[in-house]
């Protein structure tokens, strides 16, 4: 590092450990109650910034960026999704943009396997069942939850996280079935069958877990068209990002019957999710817990600090997306 300490802007709060390096190393601003910044709030935190360490819960549109006083150079995000920026008006902007790509890969796909077992289990149901005083008692039909053991397990984006996701469903005997952009090579793919058609694997799916990400072309693909195309009874299940999903038509089919079970843990607009969820026996909902260990929390920010390192090194970040 430089003599002169690089002055940094962190706009959310981070694990004590992140904390303590950001402060050895940067002249810093932190956000140590963590509230939501406004846009204006941003800006007027950015003025003589040299960078930027930001997250999920911060949105950087083409007019915020646009706004940052020139000093800024690089946003860096201690998340693995980038939708929060705009990547290509950073781009224009000349402002570098990193991410934290594989240090949550485990977390997630234990999250993602918890919702898989939750929904299919009816855990959510079950245990509230049990903290109101409801549970009268055993019987042969109480309460019957379906098999994940030798499920077929459809999985949409097979990246890191899908590869983890079909690593622990390979111990509970799943048949595994992925949608991809591009098929992986055998070593990877591990004995899943690959659908070149998303239409395909929805047919295949008793369980349908959501690993891609947000672009224009995939919000709102779970919809009411695909939904139909899912066997009646199937599940499904998303720790990917909100709006990948569309709310109403998920609602609908888990209130008819056609779907059995849904297993969240993002929603669009969160933490303000849509009211009809609370409303179902059949959801089992977590707050966006994916990441969310210790171990995990301060490798993020440790990644996003290696990236700011390296970048005001003069040596291009690792993690660079813009």
């Amino acid at each position: 590092m430089a003599d002169t300490k690089k002055r940094l802007l962190v706009t959310r709060r981070m694990p004590p450990d992140v904390t303590k390096r950001l402060e050895q190393n940067y002249d810093v601003i932190l956000n140590p109650d963590d509230q939501i910044l406004s846009a204006q709030d941003i800006l007027n935190r950015s003025r003589a910034m040299d960078g930027l360490m930001v997250s999920l819960g911060n949105t950087f549109d083409a007019g915020l960026i646009r706004a940052l006083p020139a000093s800024v150079k690089i946003l860096a995000s201690a998340s693995v999704g980038f939708d929060h920026i705009d990547v290509e008006t950073a781009k224009s902007c000349g402002i570098c943009v990193t991410n934290t790509p594989g240090v949550l890969t485990d977390s997630t796909a234990d999250i993602a396997m918890l919702l898989i077992l939750g929904a299919a289990r009816r855990a959510g149901e079950g245990h509230m069942t049990v903290m109101n005083d409801r549970w009268t008692g055993w019987s042969m039909e109480f309460m019957l939850g379906k098999d994940v053991t030798r499920a077929r397990l459809g999985i949409v984006g097979m990246g890191r996280i899908g590869q983890a996701v079909a690593k622990r469903a390979r111990g509970f005997d799943m048949e595994l079935h992925y949608h991809n952009r591009q098929r992986l090579t055998p070593d990877l793919e591990n004995g899943a069958e690959f659908h070149e058609d998303l239409e395909s694997l929805l047919a295949q799916s008793d369980i349908l877990s959501l690993h891609a990400a947000s672009t224009p072309q995939t919000q709102k693909f779970i919809n009411r068209q695909t939904i139909a195309m899912l066997p009646r009874g199937a599940i499904l299940i998303n720790t990917a990002r909100g709006d990948l999903v569309d709310d109403e038509a998920l609602i609908d089919a888990l209130s008819s019957g056609h779907l059995a079970a849904a297993g969240l843990d993002v929603f669009e607009g969160e933490p303000a999710i849509h009211p009809g969820y609370r409303d179902l026996k059949n959801v089992f909902l977590l707050p966006h817990l994916g990441s969310a260990t210790v171990d995990t929390r301060n490798a993020m920010g440790f990644r996003a600090l290696d990236n700011l390192d390296a970048f005001f090194q003069g040596v291009t970040p690792k993690d660079v997306v813009a």
